[in-house]
């Protein structure tokens, strides 16, 4: 059974931790949020640095020629299939048993996706964070295709390609739904 913990009232600031405290918690006391999720966050950080020296050494080690520069074609590629990568982790329907030990189901959301509340505490619910916000998510998914950019550029470009492509269709897909809807509402002469 899960009980909450009572909530001291909220005042402008909040009390100073300790001299020697040297918890997360008291950390997170004076930050003052109540669900307590900067330990969470923390761990996040710091297995995206992880994986940012891992991929630093792994192109030490092959000997991956840094650009000097990212063209404006890469870059335009990459930001659109960072946008839509990230909002089809966040967002779509069919991922959903990906967040699903993070989040529960709230209900639709639009065409394909679905609204999630991020559930439990520290760092099952800094994941459910990370995982339900695409903003939050592009950071990470930004990452990943310039890191591919730099090691694989070829097979990169072929997957930024797609979501690029799909972000098209999706805004083709409402533009074909708005004008049928306005179609539906246009008084016709007869």
């Amino acid at each position: 059974m899960v009980t909450a913990l009572p909530v001291e009232s909220t005042s402008e600031s909040a009390p100073e931790p300790t001299r020697g405290a040297s918890s997360s918690g008291s950390v997170a006391a004076s930050y003052g949020r109540d669900d307590e999720p900067l330990a969470g966050y923390l761990t996040l950080v710091g297995t995206y640095l992880i994986g940012l020296a891992g991929l630093g050494a792994i192109a030490r080690w092959r000997k991956v020629a840094w650009p000097e520069q990212i063209s404006v074609a890469d870059l335009a590629l990459v930001a659109i299939a960072t946008h839509k990568a990230s909002r089809t982790i966040a967002k779509d329907a069919v991922l959903s048993p990906v967040r699903a030990p993070f989040t529960r189901f709230k209900g639709a959301a639009g065409p394909g996706e679905v609204n999630e509340e991020v559930r439990g505490r520290g760092l099952r619910k800094a994941v459910g964070e990370l995982l339900t916000c695409p903003f939050c998510l592009d950071h990470w998914v930004a990452t990943a295709f310039v890191a591919g950019l730099v090691a694989a550029p070829r097979p990169t470009r072929l997957l930024a390609s797609i979501l690029t492509a799909r972000s098209g269709a999706d805004f083709l897909q409402f533009a074909y739904a708005a004008a049928e809807r306005h179609a539906a509402h246009t008084p016709t002469e007869g």
